[in-house]
C-alpha cells in the first residue's frame, strides 16, 4: 500500500485569512457608509461623546466682543480667607475649575484648579439662559420688542406650528410654552441633543409644536430659550453676540471677548447654553442683578425688569401643580439660610449666585454638579452658597 503524504494546511489557512480579512474590511465599509450618511449631530455625538465646559473648541463661535476693560478691584482682604476641608474636598470633588467672590465690587477670593486659571473660558451651558433673559429687557427698552405680553408669531412668521398659538415673550422667559421639546440630555435622539451637536437650529426649532395650554405650567426646556434668542435676533437686526456686546459685555467693562458656540460658520447663536467666558467675567452678570440692572451709573437692563426677572414666577403651577416658587426670567430663585438667592446654573455645575444682603457674587466654574436635587436645587449648590458664606463672614 502507497503510503500518503499529509496535506499542508498553509493554502487553506490562507484562504480562511483572506475570507475574516474580506468580511472585516466590509463591515467597515458598510460600517463608514453608514457613519457617513447619519444626520450631522448623530455624527458628532459619537465622535464627541457626553458634553464638556470646553466644547467651545469643537464649535464654531462668534466672539461677543469686549471693550475698555475694567479689571475687578483687589479687597484689602483678598485671599485672606481660606475655606474649611470639607469645601476643599467638595471643591476637588466634583472637578471645580474656578471659584470666585465678590463683595462690594471687589474680588474678595478665587480659587482655579491646576488645570485653569483667571484667564481660562469655559462653556456657561444653561447660564446662557440668564443672559438672554436679560438681552430680553434691553431690547424691551430699546423698542424693539413691546413688553413680555407681546406674541411671537409677530416675529417668527415662519414658523407655522407657532402660529396663532398665543405664544409670548414671557411663556418664553417663564418656561411655560407648553412645547413639546424634550430636555433628555443621554439620548441620542432628543431634541436637546440635536441643537447642541447639530448644524440646523432654524429647521429644528421649526419643528417644534404647542401640546399644553401657554401660560399654565412651568417645564424647563432649552427650546424656549432659543427661540426667544431668535426673537431678539430678528427683532434687533442684530446677532444675539453683536447685542450682548453692545449692551451688555462692553458696558461692564469685561476683561475678555467671550464666545458663544454657533450651529454652523456664520450661524446661529446656541443660545439656550454655550456663551464661554472666565469666572471673573462671568461675576459682572451676578453684579448686574446684585444692583437692579445698573452698571457703574448706567442703567443698563431696566430695575422693574431685573427685579421681575428674579420673582418667582408665582402665577404659574409647577411639576408637582404647585405655585411655582425656584424660577423667574430664566433666573432660578434658592430660597436658603433666611435669603431669596437668585442664581444661574449650568449643566454641569456652572453657577453665578447673587447674594443682597452681603452684597456679594459667588461664581462657581467646573467639569460636574450633583446628581441629587432638593427642593428643585442640586444638591452642590448649598455647598457653593455656605462656602461663599463662610468666606463672607
Amino acid at each position: 500500500m502507497e503510503a500518503t503524504t499529509p496535506k499542508t494546511p498553509k493554502k487553506s489557512f490562507l484562504k480562511n485569512q483572506q475570507r475574516k480579512l474580506i468580511a472585516v474590511l466590509f463591515i467597515v465599509i458598510i460600517s463608514g457608509a453608514l457613519f457617513l450618511t447619519m444626520p450631522v449631530y448623530l455624527r458628532n455625538a459619537l465622535i464627541h461623546g457626553y458634553s464638556g465646559i470646553y466644547d467651545y473648541k469643537i464649535f464654531h463661535n462668534r466672539t461677543v466682543a469686549a471693550g475698555f476693560a475694567h479689571p475687578w478691584p483687589l479687597s484689602e482682604a483678598y485671599n485672606t480667607a481660606t475655606p474649611s476641608e470639607v469645601y476643599i474636598d467638595s471643591l476637588k470633588l466634583l472637578g471645580t475649575t474656578g471659584f470666585v467672590v465678590i463683595r462690594n465690587d471687589s474680588l474678595l477670593f478665587e480659587y482655579y484648579s491646576d488645570e485653569a486659571d483667571t484667564n481660562t473660558i469655559s462653556n456657561s451651558f444653561s447660564m446662557a439662559k440668564s443672559i438672554v433673559g436679560l438681552l430680553t429687557g434691553c431690547a424691551i427698552e430699546d423698542g424693539y420688542l413691546n413688553n413680555i405680553h407681546q406674541p411671537i408669531d409677530q416675529f417668527l412668521t415662519d414658523f407655522e406650528h407657532l402660529k396663532g398659538k398665543g405664544i409670548t415673550l414671557q411663556h418664553l422667559l417663564t418656561m411655560s410654552s407648553g412645547s413639546n421639546w424634550d430636555e433628555k440630555y443621554s439620548s441620542l435622539f432628543s431634541k436637546t441633543t440635536k441643537a447642541y451637536y447639530g448644524n440646523h437650529l432654524e429647521k429644528l426649532m421649526q419643528e417644534v409644536e404647542i401640546v399644553e395650554t401657554p401660560g399654565v405650567h412651568y417645564r424647563y426646556k432649552s427650546g424656549d430659550t432659543q427661540l426667544l434668542a431668535m426673537v431678539l435676533t430678528r427683532a434687533t437686526g442684530k446677532s444675539l453676540s453683536a447685542y450682548a456686546s453692545e449692551k451688555l459685555w462692553q458696558p461692564m467693562g469685561a476683561e475678555t471677548p467671550a464666545l458663544w458656540s454657533t450651529d454652523k460658520k456664520r450661524g446661529l447663536e446656541k443660545a439656550y447654553c454655550c456663551f464661554n467666558s472666565t469666572a471673573r467675567d462671568f461675576a459682572r452678570f451676578g453684579s448686574l442683578i446684585l444692583h437692579l440692572g445698573q452698571w457703574d451709573g448706567q442703567q443698563l437692563v431696566p430695575e422693574s425688569y431685573v427685579i421681575e426677572s428674579i420673582t418667582p414666577a408665582s402665577f404659574l403651577k409647577d411639576e408637582q401643580n404647585k405655585p411655582l416658587t425656584f424660577y423667574g426670567y430664566q433666573w432660578w430663585i434658592l430660597h436658603y439660610r433666611g435669603r431669596a438667592i437668585p442664581y444661574a446654573r449650568g449643566l454641569h455645575g456652572q453657577y453665578i449666585f447673587v447674594l443682597p444682603a452681603e452684597k456679594a457674587v459667588i461664581v462657581r466654574l467646573g467639569h460636574e454638579r450633583s446628581d441629587v436635587q432638593i427642593h428643585n436645587h442640586p444638591l452642590d449648590v448649598y455647598s457653593w452658597v455656605n462656602m461663599g458664606l463662610e468666606l463672607l463672614e
